[in-house]
């Protein structure tokens, strides 16, 4: 199996969807972050001084999905028909999972918009927070489904 996004000469190139059906696609993307147990109750009781944590972390991922390919080069710009950004607290980590959900109708698919949305919803409440708990970790990043298009389904074991 080739990387697609190299031409027979090794040269980086957008790949050239315009042959491919247009179709529903869908693709959602998780994250946690986990921090100390202060933080995280800080956070859940809205005691933060920048403000809603979770709110605004969710408006950001939301605004990332929508500029994915202004940061990844070659991902191709798309008219995307929802960014869903959920945030749930989980005194087990403790901190927050994040999932984010993106759906197009299209001739390629969005999970680059709902990785970048779940880590940008992640780097945000991580900067909102910072001044309490600098040692924060990020991590879990992956693609939990993918629909539609050629190759199918795919779901994360």
């Amino acid at each position: 199996m080739a990387l697609t996004h190299f031409d027979g000469n090794g040269a980086a190139h957008m790949v050239d969807v315009s042959d491919k059906a247009v179709t529903d696609r869908i693709a959602v993307a998780a994250a946690w972050i986990k921090m100390q147990p202060e933080t995280f109750e800080i956070i859940t009781q809205g005691r933060a001084k920048k403000g809603d944590v979770l709110g605004v972390a969710r408006l950001a991922g939301i605004m990332a999905a929508k500029k994915t390919s202004d940061l990844i080069p070659l991902c191709h710009p798309l008219p995307i028909t929802k960014v869903a950004v959920e945030l749930e607290p989980d005194a087990d980590l403790p901190g927050i999972r994040i999932t984010a959900t993106v759906k197009t109708t299209g001739q390629t698919g969005v999970e680059m918009e709902a990785l970048t949305a779940a880590s940008t919803a992640a780097l945000t409440v991580y900067d909102m927070s910072k001044a309490v708990d600098k040692a924060m970790e990020i991590g879990g990043l992956h693609v939990q489904l993918k629909d539609g298009g050629k190759s199918g389904r795919h779901e994360a074991k």
